[in-house]
């Protein structure tokens, strides 16, 4: 269940200074533990990439309002974090993230997938919830933070070409008749970048009528982290041929 429902206190304020390089270093902790083929490290690799931009342009003064950005960027990876301990715990992530944690060693699954499919849980669910978490932490009004959000989006979309050509397979004259092509063509980041704007704007306005409404807040996000973990699902339909053992083994459990 996402973490909003209840409208706990607000999350303490984030140490510019320190909060974004713990973060990384996290982050990087993780490639010295799973392997490159994992599912959950093809995605780490990219979110690395992204949250290193983002912390580029934070020390180039490119956001208008810094502290704003980096309690975004911070709220924004600790939901990724906190799948990942829930997993090494032995607990279940949220819906989100399930599918990928559950396939992230399936042979069939291509890495562009993996990738997509954790992009998917983290924009589709966990960028909201993190825009509301920023608010809340700051004291401010999602429209305060449009614009850090609007930057944070343009970065991920700038990146999501590049990622599909670094992991697309070729050669390009094939890719048209390659299976993954019409599959990732039912997903776009953009539309995602959107929903995520709508839903935190309305999970705000759904806080103020939590303490005399509190199951409707609670449905809304259980809704939202079910609905984005179908569409993960999808992401990762095994699209290669491989041994039946490997396929039925690999399925199973979610593991850290």
């Amino acid at each position: 269940m996402a973490q909003i429902e209840q409208f706990p206190p607000a999350p303490p304020a984030v140490d510019a200074v320190d909060a974004v390089d713990a973060v990384m270093a996290r982050m990087r902790a993780f490639r010295s533990v799973w392997p490159e083929t994992d599912g959950v490290a093809v995605f780490n690799r990219v979110y690395l990439t992204v949250t290193e931009e983002i912390d580029r342009r934070i020390d180039a003064g490119l956001f208008t309002d810094r502290r704003a950005a980096v309690t975004l960027d911070v709220r924004f990876a600790e939901r990724y974090l906190a799948a990942v301990d829930a997993v090494a715990a032995g607990g279940r992530p949220p819906a989100c993230w399930q599918p990928l944690f559950q396939y992230r060693r399936h042979p069939g699954v291509r890495p562009l997938q993996f990738a997509l499919a954790g992009i998917n849980a983290h924009i589709g669910h966990d960028l909201a919830l993190a825009v509301v978490d920023t608010c809340r932490t700051l004291g401010c009004e999602p429209a305060d933070v449009e614009g850090e959000f609007e930057q944070v989006g343009d970065i991920l979309t700038l990146l999501e070409e590049r990622i599909r050509e670094e992991l697309m397979p070729g050669p390009d004259l094939l890719e048209i008749a390659d299976p993954l092509t019409h599959l990732l063509g039912c997903w776009s980041l953009e539309r995602a970048r959107d929903g995520a704007w709508l839903t935190a704007r309305s999970l705000w306005q759904l806080r103020r009528l939590a303490p005399r409404l509190p199951e409707l807040a609670e449905e809304f996000t259980e809704r939202l982290d079910r609905s984005v973990g179908l569409v993960g699902r999808m992401l990762l339909t095994p699209l290669d041929r491989c041994p039946a053992q490997s396929s039925g083994s690999s399925t199973g459990a979610i593991s850290s």
